[in-house]
Formats: C-alpha cells, structure tokens, sequence
C-alpha cells in the first residue's frame, strides 16, 4: 500500500496491479518470437459520461510515474511462475525480470485538456509483450481520473466561478488509492480545496476542514479551558478570560434574538469556546448540532462577537442538515441583525458553507435560485462515487504492429477501432470556440488555418468540408523511449488549464444535459483505410487488430 500511496518520486501502480490475460498474451507473443516488435496502441473512450459532452482527461502525471518506475521485482516473476503452466521456458521469466520502459513512447494530451470520444487520451508505443502488458494499468490510472475531473468540472460549471467548492469525499471513496485519486483530481477539475491531507501532503491540494458534530457533542459545558485567557489579535493589551467575555455576550445575543439565556446548548458553547482558544484566527461554528436559531446561532455569536473585541474575526459557519437554502437564508438575515445591533459590519457577511449529501440537482438549488446566502459547498459521496456513471469506459487497442495499421472488426460498429498511427488536430473558429476534433494519420500534413479541409465526421454518411480560423494540434510528445520529453505542468497549473479549456466550449456544448454534440472527424485518407480495411479480407495482414 504504502508504494500504492507514494510521493512523486515513487510508482503509481506496481506493475501486477494488471490482469492475468495480459501476462499470458506477453507470453504467447515471446513463445511466437513477437515480443520485440514495434507496436502502437490507443487509449480513448466511446461516449461522453453523465449524457454530457465533454471529457478532462486527467491521469497522465500518474501513468508517467508508473512507467518511470516500471519494474518486475523477483516475488512478482515468482508470483507469474506460481500461476503459468509449470512447463513454461525459465527464459521467458528471464525477459520479463528484464523489462522497463526504455523503448516506451508516449503522446498524449495535456492534464486538463477537453477530450472526445475516439479522440487518443494516450498513444503508446514501444516493444509489443511490454506495451500489451501496459494496458491494465494504465487505463485503471486513466478513466477514474478523468471520471472524477470531469464530474468536478461538471458541479464546477453549475455553481458558476464564485462559490467555493471543498471536496469531503474520502470516507466514501472506494478505497485509499480511489480517495487520493478522487481528491487529487476533483482540484484539478475546479474544487478548491480537499478535506484529505494525504493528497496535501503528496499532490499539493490546498486542504480545508474545522469539526465534526462529535466534536460539539463531546462537551457538556461543565469543561473548564486550562487555560482560558486569550491575547488579543494584534498589538500588546492584557489577555482576556474567552468564557467569561463569551457568557457575558451570549447574554446580550439572546436580548437581540429574543431567546432565554438558559437555550443555547452549553456544551456547544463549550465546544466553541475550546475551538476558538485553538484557532482564533480561524474560528467556524458548526450550527446543527442541537437547534441552529435556539443553540447553534447564538452560541457562535458569542463566541464571535468575544474574539472580536480582540481583533480576530470569525471565518464562517457550516449547516449540514435540513434545508440547507432556507436556513442559510435565515441564519444570514440574524448575522445582518446583529451586525447592525452590534455595529459589527464584519459579521453580516461570514461566510456560510453548507453539506449533507449534495448532488447536481440541489447543488443547481444552492447556486442559481434567487436569494441564496451560501459561499461555500461541500460536496462528497456524489462527488467521488460518481454515481450518474461510475465508469468512463476507456479502452485500449491496437492500431500498428511493425508499422502496419490494425484494426478490430467486429458486428457491433461502435466497437470498430481506427487503424494506423495517427495525429489529432482541434479546429477552432475566428471567436476561439471549437469546430471540431481531426483525427489523420501520422504522415499527413497537419490541416492549415484558413484553408478548406474535407472530413468525414464519425458515424456521418457524406463528407463535409471546414475552414477553420486557427488549428492546434492535440497530442504532445510526453516519454520518447523512456525519456521525458518535458517536465509535466504542476497540479495548480493544470486546473488553470482546465478552466481555460472549458471556457472555449459554446454555452449549448457546456449543458449538462441534452448538449450540443462536439463532432470528431477523420481525414479523407483515414476514412479511406478505414473503408478499405472493413472492405477488405480479415485474413489479408492488415484487416484484423486487438
């Protein structure tokens, strides 16, 4: 696990997290005298998730540090030998505690970047026996990244770029490893923070969190601080006793809100105070845990108002219960009372955070309705589950052996692969939004701006013919035989391209649901191989693939 969960500098994934099938091909290539071919495979995926229109492809940083670390140590060959036929020549054992990735080439697009379906996420190409035996691992490393990216942009674009999004899925995520993953990449998607601190500590996601109700309900008020003085926030001044200035302004909260003093619960109070002689400068009351108007509000507002006559400023409350809109609504129409009882203008505008559950649909209500008070989101079990689509569906295939194209034939005609080693070019209007996707084979030339070019858009009858303002092209050069190419963006940097990458999509291609479908398109002479392959003999060398 520990390797599984490593910094930077250790492996994504060991190399037996795979499925036995690919070691038995690997061995079936070496028995064949295949396993030094030169072969090309593509990762890509076939539909967009959650009926949207866009994928983030996300994972790369991780497959990059898996094939940097790509190594069978002698317990994994033993392991292999424990489960092949006992026959099996001890050379091809010999081959595989040999193997790296220092034939491996990789093309891909960018962490961030907006992807489609048939569109390559990956391209790699490199001995035959290892790059088959790179599928598994590499596709597990892939689709749940960009799932969890692609959801976070999802909830992303419906709460607009002002609230702030926090991640609290781990304790639902399924497992330590999806957790990281969740956490690294729902940042990179556009949350703004994570309550998990390994992914702090390894990826460098900025980490949120304060309390849990237990925490409040720990208390029964008959607790006595061990030392209960507070210095004031700045400059010198005496300190103060926190619970009696705290007693003395619940009084005067409870005359402002007309409740009893003898309401608020005294072991939440308690718990405030206690929290606050830890964090003054980071104050924030969780509401629910008894009645937020009768306990949680006034308890916090004393609190607040104490460590405001020392210059601290409390950051803000949380509701994790009830409807969530309405007493968000309520709670900052008594933060707008007191700030004016107690000309206090900091307090009317706390920040308020809500969670408890939130999906699209309620984080679409918190958002957009007209008079929402909330600030901040916490989202969690919809957020890393998923559970619109658990599963991208990525795929791995071959395209090319020893230069020669392969393609998959099959009844089904979604399941067809595109044959050849190809380039991939995105096509953009004079406006900067997207055209469409090209996918052509290596050796064309790339298309120019401002000339015509005629495609054959995916599952079209006729061709068509585009004239784009500006071409850019997709897949760069990341591992050249094992070799980086250049060094990967920082996690930071690719959520900033992330953003950048969405904002070019037309608002009818940002629905969420029922959006305006984003065409990808072959060139001419991909179609034509295509054509002549599917029309061809499956016997005739070429007209049969992974």
């Amino acid at each position: 696990m520990a390797a599984m969960l490593g910094g930077e500098d250790q492996a994504a994934a060991r190399p037996l997290l795979t499925d036995l099938y690919q070691v038995t091909m690997a061995l079936g290539y070496w028995r064949a005298g295949r396993a030094q071919d030169t072969a090309e495979f593509e990762l890509f995926f076939r539909r967009c998730p959650f009926g949207g229109g866009f994928v983030l492809a996300a994972g790369l940083r991780d497959c990059l540090r898996f094939l940097r670390t790509f190594r069978l140590r002698d317990a994994d060959v033993q392991f292999l030998a424990s489960v092949l036929p006992p026959d099996t020549d001890p050379a091809f054992f010999q081959h595989l505690r040999a193997l790296d990735c220092s034939g491996v080439t990789v093309r891909a697009l960018p962490e961030g970047s907006l992807a489609f379906p048939g569109v390559p996420l990956l391209q790699v190409s490199g001995p035959l026996l290892l790059v088959q035996l790179l599928e598994t691992p590499l596709l597990c490393l892939v689709s749940y990244a960009s799932l969890v990216a692609t959801n976070a942009a999802r909830l992303r674009l419906i709460v607009g770029p002002n609230k702030r999004l926090l991640e609290f899925g781990l304790r639902r995520a399924q497992g330590p490893d999806g957790g990281l993953t969740a956490s690294t990449y729902s940042y990179m998607g556009g949350f703004d923070s994570s309550s998990n601190t390994l992914a702090g500590q390894l990826r460098g996601v900025p980490v949120a969190g304060t309390l849990a109700h237990s925490f409040v309900t720990s208390f029964l008020g008959s607790e006595v601080p061990p030392d209960p003085m507070l210095a004031p926030a700045v400059g010198p001044g005496p300190k103060v006793d926190l619970p009696a200035s705290v007693k003395w302004w619940l009084e005067r909260v409870c005359t402002c809100l007309g409740l009893d003093v003898q309401e608020p619960h005294p072991g939440e109070r308690a718990a405030f105070v206690a929290y606050a002689l830890a964090f003054p400068r980071a104050f924030q009351g969780l509401l629910d845990s008894y009645s937020v108007q009768r306990s949680g509000l006034p308890n916090f507002l004393a609190v607040a108002l104490a460590l405001g006559e020392l210059g601290y400023r409390a950051v803000g409350v949380r509701l994790d219960s009830g409807d969530l809109l309405q007493q968000a609504q309520e709670v900052r129409g008594v933060f707008r009372t007191a700030a004016l009882r107690f000309q206090v203008p900091w307090l009317e505008s706390v920040p308020i955070t809500v969670s408890n559950s939130i999906d699209e649909e309620e984080l679409a209500r918190l958002s957009q309705e007209q008079g929402s008070e909330v600030d901040v989101i916490g989202v969690g079990t919809s957020l890393v589950t998923c559970p619109q689509q658990p599963s991208l569906g990525c795929v791995y295939k071959l395209v090319s052996v020893g230069g020669q194209a392969r393609m998959k034939l099959t009844e089904d005609p979604e399941k067809q692969t595109l044959p050849g080693s190809k380039a991939a070019f995105r096509l953009l209007d004079s406006a900067g939004f997207l055209l469409l996707d090209v996918l052509q084979l290596a050796e064309e030339p790339p298309p120019q701006a401002e000339k015509e070019l005629t495609v054959w858009p995916l599952g079209a009858q006729d061709p068509c013919t585009v004239k784009p303002a500006q071409v850019e092209p997709l897949l760069r050069p990341w591992l050249h035989e094992g070799q980086p190419c250049e060094p990967l963006p920082s996690l930071a940097e690719s959520r900033a391209f992330a953003q950048w990458s969405l904002s070019r999509l037309s608002p009818a291609q940002k629905r969420l649901q029922n959006p305006a479908l984003y065409q990808v398109a072959l060139s001419e002479k991909l179609r034509a191989l295509v054509d002549d392959l599917s029309a061809g003999s499956p016997w005739d060398g070429c007209g049969v693939g992974n």
